[in-house]
């Protein structure tokens, strides 16, 4: 579908809008009518394009800056662009997405993980705190592991509750991949007890941390005391 204009798109896509998936999604922050499957849909006809990408994005409507974010290619954007696109991001939906879609793809991701985690912006800094435990999971060499849990311990309580819930995940993901850290992890989570009461659906981990950790060593064949 190459050369679809964004006219054409917008259109589509408030034909796509349904009041009552808006009204779920508003109970989370965001702000579009949309059903994802329709959208990943309407994605995969489109293929990639970056010019009608940057131009919907361009739109500042929420639903158009989802179906960018999947149209567009991540390593053509420069830091300073993913940097302003991510400071324009304020739902939840459109935030996350352009993190774990496109700047963890971007040559980029390591220089703005650095200055996202320390940015005064909670909404910002959670994005830095998702970049980190991107490579707690898969790149940790060069990481100082005890020293975030020492921020970790220090600031996750009283966290704005999207930072918070970024520091938690960090916690979790230090105390399931790392076993030398992981005692203390979970003695963490314990004292600060963050999301201890978050409701959890049956069959779902709880996020709350030592429960998290525990859990998902117990599926690895290891044991929570490491």
């Amino acid at each position: 579908m190459a050369g679809t204009t964004v006219s054409e798109v917008m259109a589509e896509l408030a034909g796509l809008a349904d009041p009552r998936t808006r009204e779920v999604n508003a109970k989370h922050g965001d702000d579009h009518g949309v059903n994802l499957g329709k959208l990943r849909a309407l994605a995969k006809r489109l293929k990639t394009q970056q010019e009608l990408a940057c131009e919907l994005w361009g739109t500042g409507d929420s639903a158009a800056r989802l179906l960018a974010l999947l149209i567009c290619r991540p390593k053509a954007f420069g830091r300073d662009e993913l940097d302003g696109m991510l400071r324009e991001a304020r739902t939840p939906k459109v935030h996350d997405w352009l993190v774990n879609y496109v700047v963890k793809k971007s040559p980029h991701a390591e220089e703005l993980r650095v200055a996202w985690s320390a940015d005064p912006d909670p909404v910002v800094a959670s994005a830095g705190w998702a970049l980190t435990t991107e490579r707690v999971a898969k790149k940790p060499a060069g990481l100082d592991l005890a020293g975030l849990l020492d921020t970790i311990e220090a600031e996750m309580r009283d966290a704005p509750d999207r930072l918070q819930w970024a520091m938690n995940h960090c916690l979790a993901q230090i105390g399931i991949g790392h076993a030398e850290h992981r005692a203390r992890a979970i003695d963490i989570g314990e004292r600060l007890g963050v999301l201890k009461d978050y409701p959890t659906s049956p069959g779902c981990t709880s996020p709350f941390a030592p429960v998290w950790i525990s859990e998902m060593v117990r599926r690895q064949g290891g044991t929570a005391a490491g």
